[in-house]
Parts: structure tokens; sequence; C-alpha cells
């Protein structure tokens, strides 16, 4: 089921870059770095939790090819962060369930430990990192 006002709905088969039954992937329109992807269950539904068994493992599926799809793209990949902004606190701004895949690459920020920890300023160190600052 689409929605006739859901960006994420109205999205051309022609910009999939890959999908199945349930999910499809696509280029963020806005990377955070270069072949920064989205997998999106192709149902209209707002929140990850509400994902049923089947779309949850669809998106999995696809998170997991199109792992392999970036690194043979770009080989100087190292590692991935993956999220899900869910709910308007937590940041999410389109309400349609999507996750991000987001290709790393050493040296993109300057020190990467705590990853996601640092959505809250203050708490992404930890450790003797946590000590020095």
């Amino acid at each position: 089921m689409k929605k006739k006002n859901c960006v994420f709905c109205k999205i051309s088969k022609m910009d999939w870059l890959k999908s199945n039954e349930l999910a499809c992937a696509v280029l963020d329109a806005n990377p955070v770095t270069p072949f920064h992807v989205l997998i999106i269950p192709k149902r209209h539904v707002e929140s990850y939790f509400d994902l049923t068994n089947g779309e949850t493992a669809s998106c999995n599926v696809l998170l997991k090819e199109m792992k392999k799809w970036i690194l043979k793209k770009d080989p100087t990949v190292t590692g991935f962060n993956v999220g899900v902004n869910q709910g308007e606190d937590a940041g999410q701004t389109i309400e349609h369930c999507h996750i991000h895949l987001i290709p790393r690459r050493k040296g993109d920020v300057e020190n990467p430990e705590g990853g996601v920890r640092h959505l809250i300023a203050g708490r992404g160190y930890y450790g003797k990192e946590k000590n020095a600052r």
C-alpha cells in the first residue's frame, strides 16, 4: 500500500539499485558519504518496529547485497554505519521507514570511536578518549 504524498512511495523503479519482493534500495539524495544507500520497504509503513518479519528479512537481504555492491564500487570503503531514525525526536524527517547504509573510509572523521553514539553530544567517547576531553 502506498501513500499519495510520501516521497518514498513516489520513487520510480528506474531509481532502484536493487529490489526484492518487499523492499528496494536507492542512493540517498543527500548522502553523508559517497554510495550512501537507503533500504526502503515497498509498503508504506512509518516505523521500523511495524515491519512484518518478512519485510525485515527482505530489508536485511538488501543491506547485505548493497554492502557487497558498495565494496565492489569503492575498495576504499573499510566500514559501515547502519541506522534507522525512528520518530521525530530521533531525527526521522520522512514518515516512511528507511534504513541507512553509510559507507565509511579510513580518515573520513578525525576519530571514529563511538560511531553512532555521537548522536548525543558528549556521549560518543568512552574509555581513554572520554578522559582526554
